[in-house]
Order: C-alpha cells, then structure tokens, then sequence
C-alpha cells in the first residue's frame, strides 16, 4: 500500500509517501488509521485526531469504514479551505 502525506501531516510524520504491509486486521480507512498510529510518535501526533483527516483512496475521498486493498493509493491530508 502507497502512502501520500500532505501539509503538516507529511512535517510531523517526517516523510512524505512510504509502502507499507499492514496487518490483516487493517481492512479500512479508520483501522489504518489506528495502526499508523502505533507506528511511532510522529505518527502518534499527527494523527491524533483523526476526524480532522481527510483520506483519499485511489484519488477518491473515503471516510472511517470504507474498505482499503493492499494495493490501493492512500492520501491523507488536513481539511483544506478555498478562497
């Protein structure tokens, strides 16, 4: 899986995309979620409230329960403004 981070998520995460291999039990957005979080304290704090992240799948915005495939595209980045 293929992961992209933006904005201040990418500057407390401190990289900007990786690969990774989850668990089985990470099937969805929110248990992905949760399982970056144990990755470490950047992780930890960036994604400490997860209902100000938003998540693209294959470049298509997905909430909490939606399903996610190993090989899927995953973004997430903070909630964006126009102007």
């Amino acid at each position: 899986m293929k992961l992209i981070y933006f904005a201040w998520l990418r500057e407390r995460i401190g990289i900007a995309e990786e690969t990774v291999t989850p668990p089985a039990s990470v099937t969805d957005v929110t248990s992905l979620i949760e399982w970056l979080k144990g990755r470490g304290p950047g992780y930890a704090l960036a994604l400490a409230k997860p209902e100000a992240i938003r998540v693209a799948v294959n470049q298509q915005y997905r909430k909490g329960p939606a399903p996610i495939a190993a090989s899927d595209e995953v973004a997430l980045f903070p909630p964006v403004t126009g102007g």
